[in-house]
Parts: C-alpha cells; sequence; structure tokens
C-alpha cells in the first residue's frame, strides 16, 4: 500500500475514529507522504457523525446514514486499519498500548478518542444506563430500544441539562411518540437552571421547545442510586424509566492519566499547533484541550482542525515548522427540536423554522458524502493489452482476492497434480495430491501440511493470527494434535527497523496461536517482494487420523463456522456499497469469526466424525462434495440451518464475489442442486479460516452440536448424507436431525 511501492519508513499512527482522523485519512488518501504508513487504530469499525446524532435519535436517519465506515476509509485512504482499544502509551520506546494485541509502534502518534458521558459513581449506571457517548455503542442501543415494545409508550429520564441532554430529550420524544402510546420524557439538572451555558435567547428558544413538548425538566436533581425500573434522586424523588439516558457533560477516558502527558481536567493538553507536552504526540477533537484558546466541546472544532493536524503530523515526520490552529469565536448552532424544526443561533441572533433544519440536514448531508466509499478503479492497462488473444479473459473482471481467493481454482488444481505419481516410500501413508501427507511414527501417525495466504488486511499481526489458524486447518480436521510450525514470511519493502518490527508483529501472533494449541513456531525463512504473505508449515500427531473419506449414508452434517468470508473481503477490496449495510461491520463480524480458532471443535468432533474436513477455498460445496467421494454418496442440506456471516447474503445478492468464484462454480457444476441466489453463490465462495465440516452418527448430532455451540462455536447441523451419485440438494427449510 505504500506510494509507487516505495520502501516503507516512517508509521503515522491515528489513535481513535474521530472527526478530525475522520478528514485527515481522507486528505491523506489524496496526497499520501511517500515511504510513510497511516494506520487508524479504533475499536469499533464504524463511527457516527455528531451532528446527524439527534436526527437519527427522533428518526430521520437511519443508523446507516450517520456512520462513517472506518474499515471502506482506510482502504481508501491506503492505510492500515487495526480495530483494537488502546489501554495506553509507552512513551520511551514509541509503542501505543492495546487491549488484544502487542504493543504497536509509531514516530508521530495523533489521539482523537472523543469523550464518555457515562456515570461512573453513580450505582446500577453501569448495569442499566446508556450514556451517549461514546457515540457508536449509543446508536446501535438506542435503535434496539426504540424498535422494540419497551419503546412504546416508554418513560425516559434524560441525566444532564445542557445543549446535548435537552437535544436528545426532544429527539427521543418524537421518535417515540411516532411510533406509539405518547412517551413520559423528563430532563435532570444538578443545578437550578438548566442551559445556562448558552446565550440568553437560543437558551429561551429551548425552554419553550422543552416545554411545548410536554418534557418535565427537574432542577436541583442529583441522581444518587439507578435500578431496572427508574432513577432515585439525593432528596429522595423517585423517577420512574425504562430508559436512563446519560447526556452528563464530558468526560475524559481514565485510562490518560497513566500517560504522564500534561493534562487539563483529564483532558490532553495541546498547544497552539495541536501538539500535546511530549512533542511526538499530537490530540484533537473533544479528548483536546486547547490550552492557547479554550472552546467547549463541539463537532465543528474538531473538523476545522482536520487540516492543520495533517499538516502538522507530515510536519513532524519531515522536520519541518508547524502550522498553528486558530478556532472561530463563534459559529452558526443549529440544534435540532425533535421533529423537522431546527434552532439556530450565532452573534447572539436567534432564529426557528423548517427551512434551519433543511439547512442542517444539507450541511451534514454534504458531510457525510465525502465519505462514500469509491469503487475500485480498474487497472490502467498498457497498449495493445486488448488485441493480445486471452489476456483480457485472463485478467477476469474482479480485483485479485487475498487469502483463499487468491488460489487456483479446483480444475487447474487436479490438473497440475495430476501427475503426481504415488507414494513410493513406505512410512507415507497419504500424500500425493492431498492437502496434508500423513506418515507413519512410532504407534501412530504425523500429519503435516502447509498453506500461506495473500494478505487482504495491511495489519501484519491480524493477519499471521488468521493464517496460523488457518494453517492449521488440516491438522484439526485430521483431529492431529498441532506439533511444530515453520514459517515462510514475504515482507514488502521497509527499512530494516520497520522489517523487525512487522516480524516482530507476525511471530508474537502466530506464537500465541499455535502456543494456545500445544504447538510451537520454531523459525522459518523471510523474503522480500511486491506484498506481504505469510504462510506456515505445520505438523501434529494423531493415533487414528480422520480422513475425508469414510462418510456413511445417514450421517448428519455439522458445520462449525459461518460461509461468506471471500464475498465479504472482495466487496471490501472492491469499495462495493450495498444500501442498508455498513461493509466495515461485515468485515470486522468476518475477522471476529476467521479469528476464533477450531481446535476445541476438532477435540469435540474427532472422536465421532466419520469423515472431516476443513472448509477452505473450493468453498462448502466443493469440500463437501470431497467428502461424498470416492463412495456413491450425496448429501440433503437445509438451506435455512446453513449459519452465514452477517451482509453476506446481501453482498451476493448484490453480485459481490470473490476471485475464485467462477472457478469453483465450475468445479462443482451439474453436482451442486438447488436454486439460483445469493445462498447458491455463497456455496461456492472460498473460505479463508473456514469451519470444520464433519460427517457424524445422526444419533450423536444434536449432543455435538449443543457440546460445540458451548464451547463457543457457530456450529449447526445443516444436512444429512444420502447414498446415490456425488452431488449436493439444498432445499428451502431449517429442518434439522
Amino acid at each position: 500500500m505504500q506510494t509507487a511501492d516505495l520502501p516503507l519508513v516512517h508509521d503515522i499512527v491515528l489513535l481513535g475514529g474521530g472527526h478530525s482522523h475522520a478528514l485527515v485519512a481522507l486528505m491523506w488518501a489524496m496526497a499520501p507522504l511517500p515511504g510513510v504508513r497511516l494506520t487508524i487504530v479504533t475499536p469499533q469499525a464504524a463511527a457516527p457523525y455528531t451532528g446527524m446524532l439527534p436526527g437519527f435519535v427522533a428518526g430521520h436517519y437511519t443508523r446507516n446514514e450517520i456512520m462513517i465506515d472506518l474499515v471502506a476509509l482506510a482502504r481508501r485512504a491506503g492505510a492500515r486499519i487495526i480495530l483494537d482499544r488502546a489501554m495506553g502509551i509507552d512513551r520511551a520506546a514509541k509503542k501505543l498500548i492495546l487491549a488484544d494485541r502487542g504493543p504497536l509502534g509509531y514516530d508521530v502518534l495523533s489521539v482523537d478518542i472523543g469523550i464518555t458521558s457515562d456515570l461512573p459513581d453513580l450505582p446500577g449506571f453501569a448495569e442499566y444506563g446508556l450514556a451517549a457517548k461514546p457515540l457508536g455503542p449509543f446508536a446501535a442501543r438506542w435503535e434496539s430500544f426504540a424498535r422494540s415494545p419497551r419503546g412504546q409508550g416508554a418513560r425516559v429520564v434524560v441525566v444532564g441539562g445542557g445543549l446535548g441532554g435537552v437535544e436528545l430529550a426532544l429527539a427521543a420524544k418524537h421518535r417515540l411518540a411516532a411510533s406509539g402510546p405518547p412517551p413520559q420524557v423528563s430532563v435532570v439538572e444538578r443545578g437550578d437552571a438548566a442551559l445556562s451555558a448558552l446565550a440568553p435567547r437560543l437558551r429561551a428558544g429551548l425552554l419553550r421547545a422543552l416545554k411545548g413538548a410536554g418534557i418535565v425538566l427537574n432542577l436541583n436533581a442529583a441522581p444518587s442510586q439507578m435500578d431496572a425500573t427508574g432513577l432515585t434522586l439525593h432528596d429522595g424523588r423517585r423517577l420512574p424509566a425504562d430508559l436512563v439516558l446519560a447526556v452528563a457533560g464530558a468526560r475524559p477516558q481514565d485510562w490518560l492519566r497513566q500517560t504522564g502527558l500534561t493534562l487539563h481536567d483529564g483532558f490532553i493538553w495541546v498547544d497552539k499547533n495541536l501538539r500535546t507536552s511530549d512533542p511526538a504526540i499530537f490530540a484533537a477533537g473533544d479528548c483536546a484541550h486547547l490550552s492557547h484558546a479554550p472552546r467547549p466541546k463541539a463537532g465543528v472544532f474538531a473538523v476545522r482542525q482536520a487540516p492543520v493536524l495533517l499538516a502538522n503530523l507530515k510536519a513532524a515526520i519531515m522536520g519541518r515548522a508547524l502550522l498553528p490552529y486558530d478556532p472561530q469565536r463563534d459559529y452558526l448552532k443549529l440544534t435540532s427540536l425533535g421533529g423537522k424544526m431546527a434552532l439556530g443561533e450565532k452573534w447572539g441572533l436567534v432564529a426557528q423554522g423548517a427551512a434551519l433544519w433543511r439547512q442542517k440536514d444539507r450541511i451534514d448531508r454534504a458531510f457525510m458524502a465525502k465519505f462514500a466509499p469509491l469503487p475500485m478503479a480498474a487497472p490502467d492497462l498498457p497498449p495493445m493489452a486488448a488485441q493480445v488473444p486471452g489476456l483480457i479473459d485472463a485478467l477476469g473482471d474482479r480485483p485479485l482476492c487475498g487469502g483463499c481467493g487468491a488460489k487456483l481454482g479446483p480444475a487447474a488444481l487436479a490438473s497440475a497434480l495430476a501427475g503426481l505419481p504415488p507414494a513410493r516410500r513406505p512410512d507415507v501413508l497419504r500424500g500425493a495430491g492431498d492437502d496434508a501427507a500423513v506418515l507413519t511414527h512410532g504407534t501412530g501417525v504425523q500429519v503435516i501440511t502447509t498453506d500461506h495466504l495473500r494478505a487482504f488486511t495491511a495489519d501484519a499481526h491480524l493477519m499471521a493470527r488468521l493464517t496460523a489458524i488457518h494453517a492449521l486447518g488440516d491438522i484439526w480436521a485430521m483431529g492431529a494434535a498441532p506439533q511444530v510450525a515453520l514459517s515462510q514470511i514475504i515482507l514488502p519493502r521497509m527499512s530494516d527497523i520497520k522489517a523487525a518490527q512487522t516480524l516482530a508483529e507476525i511471530t508474537a501472533a502466530a506464537s500465541a496461536i499455535f502456543g494456545a494449541e500445544g504447538a510451537e513456531l520454531v523459525g522459518g525463512h523471510t523474503s522480500v517482494g511486491a506484498e506481504l504473505t505469510i504462510g506456515f508449515t505445520v505438523t501434529g500427531l494423531a493415533h487414528h487420523p480422520v480422513g475425508k473419506a469414510g462418510a456413511q449414508a445417514g450421517d448428519a452434517l455439522i458445520l462449525t463456522k459461518p460461509i461468506g468470508t471471500g464475498t465479504i473481503l472482495a466487496a471490501e477490496m472492491a469499495g462495493t456499497q450495498m444500501p442498508g449495510l455498513i461493509l466495515g461491520e461485515a468485515v470486522a463480524s468476518a475477522f471476529a469469526s476467521m479469528g476464533r480458532a477450531q481446535g476445541p471443535a476438532a477435540r469435540i468432533l474427532a472422536p465421532h466424525a466419520h469423515a472431516m474436513t476443513d472448509v477452505t477455498g473450493f468453498g462448502l460445496a466443493g469440500h463437501l462434495l470431497e467428502l461424498l467421494t470416492p463412495g456413491d454418496l450425496s448429501a440433503d442440506l437445509f438451506a435455512g440451518a446453513i449459519p452465514v456471516l452477517p451482509g453476506a447474503l446481501a453482498l451476493a445478492a448484490g453480485g459481490a464475489a470473490s476471485s475464485l468464484a467462477i472457478a469453483n462454480r465450475a468445479g462443482a457444476l451439474g453436482r451442486l442442486i438447488m436454486p439460483e441466489g445469493p445462498l447458491k453463490a455463497l456455496m461456492v465462495d472460498p473460505q479463508t479460516c473456514g469451519g470444520l465440516l464433519a460427517a457424524v452418527p445422526q444419533d450423536k448430532a444434536a449432543q455435538l452440536v449443543q457440546q460445540l455451540q458451548a464451547a463457543g462455536a457457530e456450529a449447526a447441523c445443516i444436512g444429512v448424507v444420502a447414498a446415490g451419485p456425488a452431488a449436493v440438494r439444498c432445499g428451502a427449510g431449517t429442518q434439522t436431525v
């Protein structure tokens, strides 16, 4: 992903997906710094735009309309995205401490992690309350509440009588009143006046709006305790509530206190250049305190900070002078009033009406339009390319996928392996043309397999974890215990320091996966090439290995993971847009599923399986056909029972597919019998880190599925083995055995 394939020499890390960082990434896409890698670290794959949040609460926008897809934005910017949460900063080593992986190095770091409005000192709030910030989790929980029966005629208490609390109270009243019996909404304010920080005319207008909406304002009301049925105040008053929202002011994230950075009331102190007390660290947005020009926490400042922040991040790498950020003294405040009406204020002048809401809507939609994913452009072909016979056909109409989507199709692979001679050594029990070799070893056998993956994410740590899980698939499918692993790693060009850091990330991530299975990563080989590619050769030991052959008519078929990874990863690479779907969240779900190791599932299934394989490059249909041959067997699947990753069916229905899917479909031609549609497309979707597919005695299937689910697997019984020529029939319904 480096500009013009130049070596990587520096890292700029953006911690947080706030508005400043989102705009920095967008501008970086248009003018990246050669040799510098941009990384976005965020726990959420998508972030809401604060300006549209009240409209979302009121029901004027869908959740998808207000969310910035950070995964798609990273792809557009050529940036690495790491879906993880920060726990600290090792400033001496220039490393970011993350929750779920090893430290992440940086040369220049920027922090834009927003704020929180939770109430940690209020007993019961953590269990029963809902904080308006962080905005991502709030948006999801509010939508669930508003759509549920609990939202009908609900009693809602908003803690916080500032602008944010009043705006959300008005929005909540409008939304809930439109979908059922009139709700009861009240606002709780600790002080003796609400909205005290606002200009008098704006404050008066909002108080009139509260009164007109029938929202009760409780003053001098300090919460003391919360439970499942409501809120108790310090003076003994009780406010019954089905939902309590906290918008009680901005609170910085607690872990910042341990960084050693200079803070102001817990917020990160920054100078006029947005630089912290550490010259290598910058901060922006709500988490930052502007020491030279303090301002309230408002998204308008974060947006205006972005160009200065980008310029200074680049300048810090290049050793140039920094630019100052001079915030505006006043700005147009457009406040939603629940319905499609807004109150506007600037320089003490106030106006109200539908026209102001339409203006706010235009501004907000224009901002979000900047982040609409761009489809991947077709590669520029050299002159005469179209005139070379077969070149365009070989190129295909889809970008080359990563993972198993980058592998050869079943027909080409079978043709290439057809000339292999049968095993001649007596200790080779199985090998020629198979995914793994089985060798005699003492009283049992040793299994040896190898696999590698072309990177589909720029996060080398994640790529290593997933490749290790993928490479272990054949070991697990044979019921063997992993023993030892060797790596084969191709790194893109980078400085020696960056290469060492990247290799350390890869080995640490892979060692954790292998170590959890009792295996050891003992070494391997590295080289430098055009792109990141990671592979592992793995051995395992077994007394009685489970093979692909051996399925019996009447067996139940158990699948331990949902399908759809190839389609989702291909859609992300191509910048696919799908109404009603945030692609980045589908990618995050796919990564989570792919990252679940199959060792526990293998140990549950292996003692009972007549046949077992892992579902990888050939897709569910292709690998199921392997289980059915060479015997006279077929399979009847229950379409409704086949687990599918979130978003995969919608993407397949829209035409998204891996570059290997066409070859897989050809390999199953005439033997995959089911109606045309998105599920059929997913049946030939190549899977990376796919689940195990096992044929087990039917009378044990239900118990095994229960055990698998208890162990954390998304397992399901998807069909039965039947007599007849090798074919897969998939009918409607959710019947199970």
